[in-house]
């Protein structure tokens, strides 16, 4: 009987030494980079780091399994799209992302831009986040510009809300639009800042820039075209 067993014990040894040997070898898995590019909605004005949107974000998708590093930020509030492009200059080299986000134009609105220009200046800006996330548009995401027109700060210093949010609309189809050409998800968040932008626990203190709440409302439209961007295939741009 003693013998039976050391030959069993023998033959479990042997087994699992081959099994080893030929086991594939375990590869490191660092988690995947990300890079949000904005203004006060992406900084989050108002709201601690963890409410911001792209942080949300990025917890949710690692509560999914899928590991996202928390952001880079380059957004501050007020910035238009010619100030964000300056903002990059100053902070280049930034290197290659697996994920990029952008969100800007309300800035160019507030200050009566010309749409035209927004597109163009815009293009060029997509471009770029194009390029960050190495030539891939299927890893860059668009969030559209929420309509601040309905928020107690434009009922008080906004006598002309329907102008706001006509102009808005203009500037998102413009977005859109170039997103649309160069293969780039465009998530459309302005709907429900229109439906819900007007309630306090949607607002910062201010009353005009978004709470945690009501971002948290914008990264559950982003989550599944994030999560999709992430897990599928992102071949690169033609040369």
């Amino acid at each position: 009987m003693l013998h039976w067993r050391k030959a069993l014990a023998i033959l479990v040894l042997a087994v699992a030494t081959a099994a080893c040997s030929t086991a594939p070898a375990r590869k490191d898995h660092h988690p995947m980079t990300y890079l949000a590019l904005g203004d006060s909605y992406t900084i989050g004005e108002g709201v601690p780091e963890s409410g911001r949107w792209p942080v949300q974000l990025a917890h949710a998708l690692r509560a999914e399994g899928i590991a996202l590093q928390d952001p880079r930020i380059i957004a501050t509030t007020g910035w238009t799209t010619d100030e964000l492009s300056d903002a990059i200059d100053a902070a280049e080299p930034l290197g290659e992302f697996d994920f990029v986000s952008l969100a800007i134009g309300v800035n160019n609105q507030y200050r009566g831009r010309d749409v035209e220009e927004y597109r163009e200046q815009f293009a060029a800006l997509l471009e770029r986040a194009i390029a960050f996330a190495g030539d891939r548009p299927g890893r860059v995401l668009v969030l559209s510009i929420p309509d601040w027109g309905v928020t107690p700060f434009a009922h008080a210093e906004a006598p002309h809300r329907d102008s706001i949010s006509r102009e808005i609309d203009a500037f998102n189809a413009a977005a859109r639009e170039v997103c649309a050409a160069r293969g780039v998800a465009f998530v459309d968040i302005t709907p429900v800042s229109r439906a819900r932008g007007a309630e306090a626990a949607m607002l910062a203190g201010d009353g005009l820039h978004p709470s945690a709440l009501m971002y948290g409302e914008w990264m559950r439209q982003a989550l599944p075209v994030a999560r999709g961007l992430l897990t599928g295939p992102a071949p690169r741009s033609p040369q």
